[in-house]
């Protein structure tokens, strides 16, 4: 059987970096990498995108009064630690890998070159874009859409906590829905948390369909890669219908 993608962006948060053992735990980091060889050996080429939320959360201290541009501009720079935490994991497992960041920062890694990436892409490397897109009020969601699209990648795969998109949030409502597919424009429309609005307009304007998934089940990325229906899908329907979706209760 073969792989339904030839090439993803997987799109991993901050806090997925924390595991139980702080700010950056290197066992979780190693459980990323060895998911990410699990793909790379079917031959799928990989990119990733990673938050800085497990460092610092502009968001916070925005709201404690902190300039919001100068918030961002550090959580860029978490961004990169977090990179660089994988990047290791994955090279001492063998596998090439590179990060590219949007601010330059050439003694620890190259700057975001669209021609370079695509270039060991093709020759099978293991690309980690940090630095998100190297502006203030952009999130890594909107970063990782828009490498996607730069990339050429087929689909975005959203690692998160839970197994899917919920109609409430799972913990605390148990009669809550999980969908399995999803227009981009139902998404909107129900206010769900998939990605922010620019992210989803971006991957809607591409056709470029998103996965959530639960990260903490090994195998998962794998299972995504192979066409597997897990978490939810948010997509264009295959009927041009705004409104058309599936669901089951969690």
């Amino acid at each position: 059987m073969k792989p339904a993608y030839h090439r993803v962006l997987l799109k991993l948060s901050g806090e997925a970096f924390a595991g139980r053992g702080g700010s950056v735990d290197v066992d979780t980091t190693t459980a990323m990498a060895r998911e990410i060889a699990a793909v790379r050996e079917l031959g799928v080429t990989t990119a990733v995108v990673v938050g800085g939320g497990n460092i610092w959360r502009g968001k916070t201290h925005e709201a404690a009064g902190m300039d919001r541009a100068t918030a961002d501009y550090m959580g860029m720079l978490a961004t990169v630690i977090n990179a660089l935490a994988l990047q290791d994991s994955l090279e001492r497992m063998d596998i090439p890998s590179r990060v590219q960041t949007a601010i330059a920062m050439n003694a620890i890694a190259e700057p975001y070159i669209r021609r370079r990436a695509m270039r060991h892409l093709e020759k099978n490397r293991v690309v980690i874009f940090a630095a998100g897109t190297g502006n203030p009020y952009f999130t890594t969601d909107t970063t990782a859409a828009l490498r996607a699209v730069e990339v050429g990648a087929q689909a975005i795969l959203k690692a998160t906590k839970v197994d899917g998109v919920y109609s409430a949030d799972p913990f605390k409502d148990r009669t809550a829905t999980r969908f399995t597919r999803l227009d981009y424009l139902r998404v909107l429309e129900l206010g769900l948390e998939v990605m922010d609005s620019t992210a989803l307009t971006l991957c809607m304007d591409n056709e470029l369909p998103i996965v959530i998934f639960d990260m903490n089940v090994p195998g998962n990325i794998r299972r995504v890669v192979m066409g597997e229906e897990i978490g939810t899908t948010v997509a264009r329907s295959a009927a041009g219908l705004r409104g058309e979706e599936v669901g089951h209760a969690g």
